[in-house]
């Protein structure tokens, strides 16, 4: 090479350089512009147009990529994954299970003249939903005292019979009330002070510190179901793991806790509440679990992997992030990213539904070829781009987690994303925006008790206040060993069995509830 052509190569690098600093300034005046407007926010979808998708996908595999996969599942699964894909519209049937009650209405001409001046031929009916107001009731209990009456006067027996149970020992609130201060607290997210306003209306005034006395004493009865709960969860073979920040109130300033949640997919969804983030709480969170981890790559993971006991699966939606984030001041490299990435996923929509070796089959045909394609690029274009620039960041935390991200290729049980745990965590960024803040610790401590079995219950299609009335009238007198049967998961089946039902109707204060309840 003359030094003329090695001038020239060294003006372009120069050139290129100038172009995406300059990217790298435009965008950064667009944003300061955004934020003196006042209309300062990230783009919340990360989605590529279908169009980018097939584009890369055909590129890769050929245009007969979409038939080849569609004829490589089972028709049977197509028709799964068309189900799933599929969305219900237009008006739906008012459900048969709502109480009727028939509003008669007469002609005039009937009203005048009475119904004996006239023949009954037919009706026409029609229904709409109307809505009656809440109501509380007071369950007062009487306790008949006897004696017999051939008694001997100097040795009198009175008979009486024992108090019904209470979920709480004396306690103020029946099974169905408390049920319903849990729902409206974390499955609606009403802060307390706003509980107290609705039960005002309602007739009662009840006080936030009463109705916190409460959720305390009935966590520590339902903290032996959740730890069941979580035995079985970590028999399974893979978790997704993810973790959120709250604030936790303070004299002076609110200090900062953390919300974890464990979902072990399709049985329980796990929630528990730390002071802080770090390994050592990790290694209380997992403790005894050995299997796969889904789980972002944050430094708090990384000593788990190190015996093999537990494996790191990455998050291709993590992944993915981070070129969404360049596309902004390299459109050209994060459009190339993202398509490869879509493409991924692309195919494991395809793949909703499918057995375990049919996804391990297909991935091995059709996501491995796209995967190494991934990271071809990846170091071919790591030492052309800017250090410390969006797209450089991107291809940073690919190369570095190229190990975890290829995981989901070895078995077919494993998502290519840890989407499902950052789902259920909006649960608590959902409530948080609502009660801004846990009163204490404990109180996040019951915080996360309750939103295990409400989380889990709308994994499971559970209705959650008939759910936690009936499990707060058998826990008391459940058997340790049998507790995973109270589970959301086991739930509706152990609904269903006679001694079940006979236990339940046999709580006087269950029966009140019964017009309203399952």
């Amino acid at each position: 090479m003359t030094d003329l052509e090695a001038i020239v190569r060294r003006v372009e690098e120069l050139e290129k350089q100038r172009d995406e600093y300059r990217s790298l300034y435009l965008e950064t005046m667009e944003r300061c512009r955004r934020l003196e407007r006042g209309l300062f926010a990230q783009q919340k979808s990360e989605h590529l147009s279908p169009d980018v998708s097939q584009m890369v996908l055909e590129m890769l595999l050929g245009d007969r990529a979409k038939a080849e996969l569609d004829a490589a599942l089972k028709p049977e699964e197509q028709e799964v994954a068309a189900h799933k894909r599929s969305k219900p519209t237009g008006r739906k049937p008012i459900p048969d299970n709502l109480p009727r009650i028939d509003i008669i209405v007469l002609p005039p001409e009937v009203e005048r003249e009475g119904l004996d001046a006239f023949e009954r031929i037919g009706e026409e009916v029609s229904e709409a939903i109307e809505r009656r107001p809440a109501s509380l009731v007071v369950a007062r209990t009487v306790r008949v005292k006897f004696v017999r009456k051939d008694r001997d006067r100097d040795a009198t027996e009175v008979f009486i019979a024992p108090p019904p149970e209470l979920p709480i020992p004396k306690g103020l609130a029946g099974p169905g009330m408390l049920a319903d201060t849990i729902v409206k607290r974390w499955q609606d997210h009403q802060p307390l002070h706003r509980l107290e306003g609705v039960y005002a209306r309602d007739g009662i005034e009840l006080a936030r510190s009463t109705m916190c006395g409460w959720h305390a004493d009935l966590a520590e009865l339902a903290k032996p179901l959740v730890a069941a709960m979580r035995q079985d969860a970590f028999e399974q073979p893979y978790l997704c793991v993810d973790a959120t920040g709250v604030l936790v109130q303070h004299k002076e300033k609110c200090r900062t806790g953390h919300f974890w949640v464990v979902v072990a997919p399709g049985r329980h969804v796990l929630f528990e509440y730390s002071r802080e983030h770090t390994s050592k709480v990790v290694d209380n969170l997992l403790a005894g679990y050995e299997g796969y981890l889904v789980a972002d790559a944050h430094a708090v993971y990384d000593h788990l992997y190190r015996t093999g006991d537990v494996v790191e699966v990455n998050c291709w939606a993590h992944c993915r992030r981070y070129f969404f984030k360049a596309f902004e001041t390299d459109p050209d490299r994060a459009k190339m990213a993202l398509g490869l990435i879509a493409a991924l996923f692309r195919i494991e929509r395809h793949l909703e539904g499918s057995g375990r070796k049919k996804r391990e089959q297909i991935r091995q045909q059709r996501s491995s070829p796209i995967v190494d394609r991934f990271y071809s690029w990846c170091d071919a274009e790591a030492d052309h781009v800017l250090d410390a620039t969006p797209i450089a960041d991107g291809i940073r935390y690919a190369r570095n987690q190229k190990q975890g991200l290829k995981r989901f290729l070895e078995d077919g049980r494993l998502p290519i994303h840890n989407n499902m745990s950052e789902l259920e965590l909006r649960r608590e960024a959902v409530g948080r925006k609502n009660w801004l803040f846990v009163g204490s610790d404990d109180g996040g401590a019951v915080n996360a008790c309750f939103t295990s079995l409400l989380a889990s219950c709308a994994m499971h299609s559970v209705e959650p206040w008939a759910y936690l009335r009936d499990i707060f009238c058998l826990l008391p007198t459940w058997p340790e060993h049998r507790l995973i049967e109270l589970s959301p998961l086991k739930w509706n089946k152990t609904y269903e069995r006679d001694d079940v039902k006979q236990l339940l109707d046999r709580n006087p204060f269950r029966k009140l509830t019964l017009d309203t309840g399952r």
